[in-house]
This record gives structure tokens, sequence and C-alpha cells, in this order.
């Protein structure tokens, strides 16, 4: 069994989304001793900017024409879409930054799509945990409401485009213990927290199969 693994925070040392994802990543591996898991963190550990421009313009480029940058960013879009597909689970923790998904998110998930193919579903009914955790509140009244341009987009990309089983898993308010402005929150952002590490237990049991 092969379980692939996503971070793309790049606080590594403190980061929300990890910490929910190691929950549900912990109860794979104990309904799964035997099996991989292989990871990659854009945080740590990003892309190069220009693999996805590269390996796009190699597609409109005669073989004998291309560029060593070329052909090494259709290696890696050919590498990141094999670990998808190779993939028997899935876990991606994507905060949201700037009130989108990141840079380093997007330029891994256009690679895969450059990788794999825009029509191709590389998760086809793999089950698949998405943990995404947001600084501050978004939910219906709230000031930021709609502000939330993340979200729709990885289900957009994870279930509709690579036809994922997908679960979800969505903290907010996780800058409410360090922002003075915030300190009103706090016990509605430890309530978050402590739903988001129960909902971590119970899909890392269901993405296990147990």
């Amino acid at each position: 069994m092969n379980l692939f693994r996503l971070d793309a925070s790049i606080l590594p040392a403190a980061s929300a989304s990890a910490e929910i994802a190691d929950l549900t990543e912990a109860e794979w591996v104990a309904a799964h001793p035997g099996g991989s898991v292989v990871r990659r963190h854009l945080g740590a550990d990003p892309l190069p900017s220009d693999a996805w421009a590269l390996a796009t313009t190699a597609g409109f480029t005669p073989e004998e024409d291309l560029s060593a940058g070329q052909r090494e960013a259709l290696a890696l879009a050919a590498e990141l879409a094999g670990e998808l597909e190779a993939a028997d689970a899935v876990i991606l923790a994507v905060p949201l930054y700037n009130y989108g998904v990141s840079q380093h998110f997007k330029a891994w998930a256009d690679l895969v799509i450059t990788g794999c193919g825009a029509g191709n579903p590389l998760l086809k009914g793999t089950p698949t945990v998405l943990v995404t955790t947001l600084g501050g509140g978004y939910g219906p009244g709230t000031p930021r409401e709609g502000w939330d341009h993340s979200t729709p987009y990885l289900r957009r990309v994870v279930a509709d485009m690579w036809g994922a089983d997908l679960t979800l898993i969505k903290r907010e308010l996780t800058l409410a213990a360090t922002t003075p402005a915030m300190e009103p929150l706090r016990g509605l952002a430890d309530e978050q927290r402590e739903l988001a590490l129960g909902e971590a237990r119970d899909a890392g049991r269901a993405l296990a199969g147990k």
C-alpha cells in the first residue's frame, strides 16, 4: 500500500495543516505498517517557478528543438503525476495564503496537470483527505465571507478534475492565538482545532479502510 502526502505550509515547524495531517497519516500507517509513504513538501522544497511554462511550451516544440530546461520540466511533470497516480491513498495539507492558493501549490498542480493531461482523472476513486487551514474566519455572516478563493479551487482540481474520493477537513481561525485583535475569537478557535483533530482521526481510519 502506498500513501502520498503533500504539504504546502511555508512554516513547517508551526504548521496547523501539518498537525491535522499528521493525525490522519498516523491512522493510515497504523493500519498499514508495511506500507510506504511518499512525501512532497512544497514549502520546504519548492518546485522551480519556471517549470510549468517550460513543460507547457515543450508541447508546442519539436522534439529535436527542445531545450535542456524543457526536457527537465517534462520529466518533473511526469514524476509528479506519477507520484499521485501510484498512490492508494492521498493526504494534501494546503493552507490558505492571501485569500487564495499559494503559488507553490499552484505550480505543483499545474505541473501535475501537464504531466497527466488535463482530461486524465488520475485519482479516480482514490481516497483523498484534503486538509486546509485558514487564519481568519470566512463563514456566512463574517466580514470576510466569500474571500476564501482557495477551497473551491482545491475541490475543483482534486475532486472534479482528478476524480478523487474526497474528504475535506477545514479549520479556520488559526491566527487567533497570536493575533491580539482576534483575542475574543480564541475560544471558538480552540473549538475549531479540536473539531479538526477529531475529523483527522476519523478521516485517517476511513483512509486506511477501517
